[in-house]
């Protein structure tokens, strides 16, 4: 690597050092997904147990362990906290950045591999999962080398190699969130080779090998689990781990129910400013040359398969198409970079879409003081009990705050006037503007809203740290609970049911939380004791 490389790969790691690792701490994990997650790498630790994953230590089924083992090494450099749970996510912001340079280097050019590099930074969702402690971004990063690397095979004389390496970063992505990997694999390796209509360039010994390297991490996993708890335990976890997956697919999980379209929107408002310039394209003759021709179709079927998969699946969270963000940023940083070297010109839709999305995003930041300050007139058209308990809490709010959103909507007014005549000027100050706005929405906003929605809960949990006592949450699941108070062996077990703590004959007080619009329930039951309530939870204690 000559000098001048090393000084791009090095600008790209610094871009991700300053974006991705400062301030992670900034504010508590949320439910669920965030907390789980660190809940099980705490229980991990606690009980100096890396082989099986637990949740309130019981044996988990749901996630296989790399991400978990990978907040575990954050938390033991860092203690158990937000910012440990978080920053395996920031170092994969890091990686994340300098393969995108190396890849769009390699199979474009260096031009568009800086683009790329810029436009995965200054888009919202991508930027801001990497602050973050889900397992998404991990796993998204690991299926998008696999399908690197399985271009590169078709192009590479060290085919069994690529083949290899193809498989052993899908088993990575196995072990990171579970076989949805390999579906997503398969489906997408079907659709190319209907494309292409035959395999042409590989072979069936490239696809034996990619499947034997895939089950080399899970399958390494398990028969350590096997040998350490014994085959009884084996069966019961795969039996239980393909159940969970099945019906994730099959049904409504958590009351994540959406639209068929809800992936479409959440991509195209969530993904600005990159998604926009998917309409760039249109039926038209490629100028491609054929090695980048083949990944942008790897891209385009990755995109689809992703996107449309996980449209059809019940359970819908927004998190579930951030795989997405890989094609969906390539695709776009190729037409700015043709547009930028003055190969295209930028289509009217393109600008009307950039136009609204942007500007909708930043009515929407600059409402969000608006509606702070002004919440009273907001809380009598609300139905939901617990949301306006929830609008109770006390919040700082000023008209100033609202100035982020309007310095976001007269960049995007800017962008839109010279766009046309000075493209990369304007794009270069739109990312800027939206990196500082992603980051200012993170830092500040952020903990206001978390304020609102689960501060009250968190604080309540970790009055309990260090106290023997039980703690059960009512009629709602959270793994909160778990996490902020510090919870140990001794004050689980499988007899320790939410019955028992209402019922049974407890050895050590036991307290309570539910949310307002289940609260008369409990009220009257004579054993519990109501201690007070805070913006939409009430709380409860029951004494031995």
């Amino acid at each position: 690597m000559n000098a001048n490389n090393l000084s791009k790969y090095t600008f790209v790691v610094l871009i991700g050092m300053v974006l991705f690792v400062p301030f992670l701490g900034q504010v508590h994990l949320f439910d669920w997904d965030e907390i789980n997650f660190a809940e099980c790498a705490r229980e991990m630790i606690v009980t100096n147990d890396y082989l099986k994953v637990q949740i309130d230590f019981q044996p988990f089924w749901e996630k296989p362990p790399l991400f978990i083992w990978m907040q575990v090494l954050a938390m033991k450099c860092f203690g158990v906290s937000e910012y440990a749970a978080r920053f395996p996510n920031a170092i994969m912001g890091i990686l994340t950045l300098a393969a995108l340079y190396y890849i769009g280097k390699r199979v474009v050019n260096e031009k568009m591999a800086m683009w790329w590099v810029l436009l995965y930074a200054g888009t919202w969702l991508p930027h801001f999962y990497f602050k973050s402690g889900i397992i998404d971004p991990t796993f998204n990063f690991f299926i998008f080398l696999a399908f690197y690397q399985m271009f590169v095979l078709r192009q590479s004389n060290k085919k069994l190699f690529h083949a290899l390496l193809t498989g052993l970063f899908l088993g990575l992505a196995m072990l990171t969130k579970g076989p949805v990997a390999i579906l997503i694999a398969l489906l997408s390796l079907g659709v190319y080779v209907i494309l292409n209509k035959g395999l042409w360039g590989y072979t069936y010994r490239h696809l034996l090998m990619i499947a034997m390297a895939a089950a080399i991490p899970f399958g390494l996993w398990f028969l350590a689990g096997v040998i350490q708890y014994g085959w009884s335990y084996g069966s019961w976890f795969m039996q239980e781990f393909i159940t969970y997956q099945i019906r994730l697919f099959s049904t409504e999980d958590a009351g994540h129910g959406q639209p068929f379209f809800y992936h479409f929107l959440v991509l195209l408002i969530g993904c600005f400013p990159a998604s926009p310039f998917l309409f760039q394209y249109f039926k038209r003759a490629s100028k491609d040359n054929d090695k980048s021709k083949d990944f942008t179709r790897w891209m385009w079927i990755l995109f689809w398969v992703t996107l449309l998969l996980f449209s059809i699946v019940k359970t819908k969270i927004v998190h579930y198409s951030s795989l997405c963000y890989f094609p969906l940023t390539y695709l776009a940083a190729i037409k700015i970079s043709a547009i930028a070297d003055g190969k295209e010109k930028l289509r009217n839709g393109v600008k009307i879409v950039l136009g609204i999305v942007g500007i909708l995003l930043a009515l929407l930041i600059a409402s969000l003081p608006l509606v702070g300050i002004h919440k009273s007139k907001l809380i009598p058209l609300i139905k939901d009990p617990f949301a306006v308990a929830n609008l109770s809490a006390t919040v700082s709010w000023s008209y100033v705050e609202a100035g982020w959103g309007l310095l976001y909507f007269i960049a995007i007014i800017l962008f839109l006037i010279i766009v046309r005549q000075r493209f990369v000027a304007a794009m270069r100050m739109l990312l800027l503007a939206s990196v500082i706005i992603i980051q200012i929405t993170v830092l500040h906003f952020t903990p206001k809203i978390e304020a609102y929605s689960q501060r009250a809960a968190i604080r309540y949990f970790k009055s309990f740290v260090g106290k023997e006592v039980y703690i059960q949450v009512l009629g709602y699941k959270s793994y909160a609970q778990l996490f902020y108070a510090d919870k140990q062996p001794r004050q689980s077990g499988k007899h320790i049911t939410e019955d028992w703590l209402l019922n049974g004959k407890i050895d050590k007080p036991a307290y309570f939380i539910c949310k307002i619009t289940s609260s008369e329930q409990y009220k009257a039951m004579p054993q519990l004791q109501y201690i007070g309530e805070k913006n939409g939870f009430v709380f409860f204690k029951r004494l031995p």
